[in-house]
């Protein structure tokens, strides 16, 4: 009895690990194209700006589609995959308005290393364009730089959002990150929103990676009600 209820809870415990690896789990070609490498503006130069703080950026990843961004993928990002939050981008940021970017130019990624990122960071353009403009201020190679990025959003309870009637408030978004992350703070995270919609979620991070107030503001006051574009 004892062996067969042992072999019923290993194989229940095997079942729910496999549904939570999938719902990690994401589509990506089997062949992928690295996009070319960016011209960055004269204007957003910003080498030689130190850095005073870390901030990840996540894109709800339904509106991002919704909206048709540049920066989403149509096939990778909003037809074989339906994501909830996905990564912008691993910032460095500069003790005021002015924040490193394009800190050394930068030829293409390999395959590879886009590959490795798309479920993380679906779209190949956006991959080359966050290396180029915020990882080269801070990291030797794309591949450390996507490590860390990588690390820090495997370090968070990143909420899924499923609002009643595709409506929450700014406060209600806060909530659901900060009920699943101690150690993090309503003046930690920018909830970005435009035209009454949410587009993403700052987290903001000190020097060692580790949640902090955030430097330029937290966006959409608590109140505010915001719409939220439903995966899928």
């Amino acid at each position: 009895m004892k062996t067969a209820l042992a072999t019923a809870f290993a194989a229940l415990t095997l079942a729910t690990g496999a549904q939570a690896s999938s719902l990690k789990a994401c589509a990506v070609p089997p062949v992928v194209t690295p996009a070319p490498a960016e011209v960055p503006p004269a204007d957003e130069i910003h080498a030689n700006v130190p850095i005073a703080a870390y901030l990840l950026a996540l894109f709800w990843s339904p509106e991002a589609c919704r909206a048709g961004i540049p920066e989403s993928d149509k096939v990778i990002q909003c037809q074989n995959n339906h994501f909830g939050f996905t990564v912008h981008g691993l910032w460095p940021n500069g003790p005021d308005k002015v924040h490193p970017r394009y800190c050394k130019p930068s030829p293409p990624m390999s395959p590879a290393t886009v590959k490795a990122n798309l479920c993380m960071t679906p779209s190949p353009w956006l991959l080359q364009h966050e290396w180029q403009a915020h990882g080269t201020c801070r990291w030797d190679s794309p591949e450390a730089y996507f490590k860390k990025a990588q690390k820090v959003r495997k370090s968070l309870n990143v909420p899924d959002l499923a609002p009643v009637g595709e409506t929450m408030t700014a406060g209600q978004i806060r909530d659901a990150f900060l009920r699943r992350n101690r150690g993090m703070t309503r003046e930690g995270l920018n909830v970005r929103v435009k035209e009454g919609r949410l587009t993403e979620v700052w987290v903001c991070l000190d020097l060692k990676f580790k949640p902090a107030a955030c430097r330029g503001g937290n966006g959409a006051p608590d109140a505010l009600p915001v719409r939220v574009t439903p995966r899928g």
